[in-house]
């Protein structure tokens, strides 16, 4: 097990003396197996222990058999969960080297997570991805009813940011995030909405008006039956914005035209949509349209692949910490299932590493070696 016994080196085994059986790293070590087989669930997680027995063998100890689900639930449920995330960071710096280009911060909110017996709302997990390793990089849990910008400048606070462009939604466009990105030495390119009105309106109106030099950049892509042009304008003209509006680190403002064409029974309905940004960096329309396409990454290789394929909104762990350490374990197994470069669709690989001991061994394998291509690449 060498490799796993550096990333929980530092978390503390939350169960009295008395009652540990079976080892700490033991129990995360089968979890995180039985979640790469498609486990959801302590129960999921004994019975995969129970049919893996053979293959845990190879490389556990398992001096008292092998853990049942209340072992599994009663570690999840007890577990530190900002213990457990700080052993995710070393997880995740190793296997995927620095964080650099555009990084994603987006919340999710884990839908099954509530709790009525204690009038605990849903847990929202704000994440960070990275676009170009496609892996999580670190997370945050909080109230689906609390404020996100606390949990977004926490999660900023995990990461370093130099050489790296940080994209938000227009929920987090605020004055705060934009000086803590600049602060740690990276840039962003945040969403603006009409929750500032004033600043969306004359960035609006800036680029009706035509100030400055706006040579566009436009691109076309055609899928599932769907023609979307998205069209690009950067100006670094703002003088007079930023005079009025003093938004830190302000250098440049962004707007990116929609145009969606779909054809339903014979009738073509033609949709629009206007976005605007703030950028801290200069960008081409070229190098805008890049980000801001980088930046839906996080909804379609992140939020997506966890409810579709690993089921997380019909999670239904509830009690104490087990959401939010379930969930990290989540990201841990996601991680390990997008460095591996095999050529089937991520479904699969869940698939194979329930049907192949070799396959789930190769993917453990990554792990301790911190990464790296497969061997099936």
């Amino acid at each position: 097990m060498g490799g796993f016994d550096e990333y929980f080196a530092d978390l503390k085994d939350p169960r009295g003396s008395i009652s540990r059986r079976h080892d700490l790293l033991e129990i995360l070590t089968i979890a995180l197996c039985a979640v790469l087989s498609g486990g959801q669930t302590a129960v999921d997680m004994a019975r995969f222990a129970e049919a893996k027995q053979d293959f845990l063998g190879r490389f556990l100890e398992l001096k008292n058999g092998v853990p049942s689900h209340d072992t599994f639930s009663r570690v999840f449920r007890r577990l530190d969960p900002d213990q457990f995330r700080a052993c995710f960071r070393k997880f995740a710096t190793r296997i995927g080297n620095a964080s650099s280009g555009v990084i994603a911060i987006d919340g999710k909110v884990m839908r099954r997570s509530f709790n009525r017996t204690t009038a605990r709302s849903a847990l929202r997990m704000v994440s960070a991805w990275c676009c170009e390793r496609r892996m999580v990089l670190a997370q945050v849990a909080t109230s689906a009813r609390a404020n996100e910008i606390a949990a977004v400048s926490r999660v900023l606070e995990m990461l370093s940011l130099t050489g790296s462009i940080v994209t938000t939604d227009a929920r987090n466009c605020q004055r705060e995030i934009a000086r803590q990105i600049i602060r740690q030495g990276g840039n962003y390119v945040l969403a603006l909405k009409r929750n500032h009105p004033t600043l969306h309106a004359d960035v609006r109106r800036h680029f009706d008006d035509g100030y400055g030099p706006l040579a566009g950049h436009s691109i076309v892509d055609c899928d599932h039956g769907r023609v979307e042009t998205r069209t690009s304008l950067a100006s670094t003209e703002i003088g007079g914005l930023q005079e009025k509006h003093r938004w830190p680190g302000l250098t440049a403002v962004g707007r990116v035209l929609r145009t969606r064409q779909t054809k339903v029974m014979a009738v073509r309905r033609t949709t629009t949509e206007t976005a605007y940004y703030l950028l801290s960096a200069p960008l081409s329309a070229e190098g805008l349209g890049a980000v801001v396409r980088s930046h839906w990454g996080v909804e379609n290789r992140l939020h997506w692949m966890l409810n579709v394929v690993m089921n997380e909104d019909h999670a239904r762990s509830r009690l104490d910490n087990s959401p939010y350490n379930l969930g990290i374990l989540r990201h841990m197994a996601l991680n390990l299932m997008q460095r591996d470069r095999s050529d089937v669709s991520l479904r699969s690989k869940f698939n194979l590493a329930a049907w192949k001991d070799e396959f789930l061994a190769e993917l453990l394998a990554q792990a301790r070696a911190g990464g790296g291509a497969s061997p099936h690449a």
